[in-house]
């Protein structure tokens, strides 16, 4: 068995679940961070993610990420971090597979839509609804509602960006009920996820983007973050050009980040000498990271991204439909919950601001097809791209 550092996170001395479980002898040799992560993978919510945007609402195309294969790819990058530094790959791997479980449809568009739709009743907030989703209203177990995830977790998901220091409403509701300690750092395997998942994502919309024609191949390798790897494919690969290039730039940069988040967090580790993950949590401080200049050319590329692609005229017409759709369907159920389906109109609760907020859990783990049908069904006809 691989040896852990000692500040890796040790299922065998875990905070453990909010629900005892009796023994799993019957469950097959796994500990408590690999249960996690198959009951991740085993989840509704999970399997939803296929069908959910990532960058392109109802890509045209087969071959655009969507949110399921956005979180495989992080956790691929997760976990070979992870092994580099002697952490936990398999919480490492069930925080990167759940990260965007929260998200309702039409991403970031969508999120906007109900969190306005639902103001009056505390907002909406696709990282504290992955708690929400995963501890409530997922339902799998005859005793109790949620998958009953270990306390490592759910922490990490709560926290793998940093401390939260002002809570929204579902997250104030799950630490009641388990206390996660928002205030502090959390894990380096949590730590690990968040920046999994900026390499993913600056790196796969380059490919995405490229392949949309929205985004110019010019304009990506002048980028700072980009051009030293730019350099070096075309380099090697003189005689080669197209997609086979893109997809050798695509490597190099992912290559390029994970090295530099690796040698920068071991000076860090070097430096705190941290001997648990309590005193990794103790830090005050993020230790997974990037070098100074990674992360400037990489904040820098994020915002060449924001102008160039995720505000590219054609997304942003798509966004405004589909922020329609979502806010639409928010009134309408609203007006009318007798227009819900029986299982969610049958445990509609009585008062607000509970009455308002189940109805934005439906909103929020529809698919962007689903909530299309049902927008033709509740409200009217809707113009949204082909395959919806």
């Amino acid at each position: 068995m691989r040896r852990l550092a000692p500040y890796a996170a040790d299922p065998a001395r875990s905070r453990g679940r909010l629900h005892a479980e009796a023994g799993g002898e019957t469950r097959g040799p796994r500990d408590a961070f690999q249960r996690d992560r198959d009951r991740i993978i085993h989840s509704i919510a999970f399997r939803r993610l296929r069908h959910k945007t990532q960058v392109f609402v109802a890509p045209d195309g087969d071959h655009f990420r969507v949110r399921l294969t956005h979180s495989l790819e992080v956790a691929q990058i997760g976990r070979t971090i992870a092994r580099a530094l002697d952490l936990n790959e398999d919480l490492t791997e069930a925080l990167c597979l759940a990260h965007d479980i929260g998200h309702p449809p039409f991403g970031h568009s969508g999120e906007d839509a109900l969190k306005a739709a639902t103001a009056d009743a505390g907002g909406f907030d696709h990282n504290a609804h992955t708690l929400r989703v995963l501890t409530r209203l997922e339902t799998p177990y005859p005793n109790w509602d949620g998958l009953n995830l270990s306390w490592e977790t759910l922490e990490g998901l709560a926290k793998h960006n940093g401390p939260i220091t002002n809570p929204t409403w579902a997250m104030i509701e799950t630490d009641a009920e388990f206390p996660l300690d928002l205030g502090s750092h959390a894990s380096l395997e949590a730590q690990i996820a968040a920046l999994a998942d900026d390499i993913a994502y600056d790196n796969h919309d380059i490919d995405d983007g490229l392949r949309a024609g929205l985004i110019d191949l010019d304009e990506v390798v002048a980028q700072p973050l980009v051009a030293p790897g730019w350099a070096a494919v075309t380099a090697r690969h003189p005689a080669i050009s197209g997609p086979r290039l893109v997809a050798e730039l695509v490597r190099e940069q992912i290559g390029r980040m994970v090295t530099d988040l690796l040698a920068t967090t071991r000076a860090r580790l070097a430096d705190l000498r941290p001997d648990s993950v309590e005193a990794v949590r103790a830090a005050g401080r993020t230790i997974v990271g990037f070098s100074p200049e990674m992360a400037e050319a990489e904040r820098s590329f994020k915002r060449f991204m924001y102008a160039r692609l995720y505000h590219h005229p054609s997304q942003l017409d798509v966004a405004e439909k589909a922020g329609r759709i979502v806010a639409a369907l928010a009134a309408a159920y609203r007006a009318d919950p007798a227009l819900l389906p029986v299982h969610w109109r049958e445990t509609l609760p009585d008062a607000e601001p509970a009455r308002t907020r189940h109805i934005a859990d439906f909103i929020a783990g529809m698919t962007d097809r689903y909530a299309v049908a049902r927008h033709r069904e509740v409200v009217g006809p809707v113009e949204m791209p082909d395959g919806l």
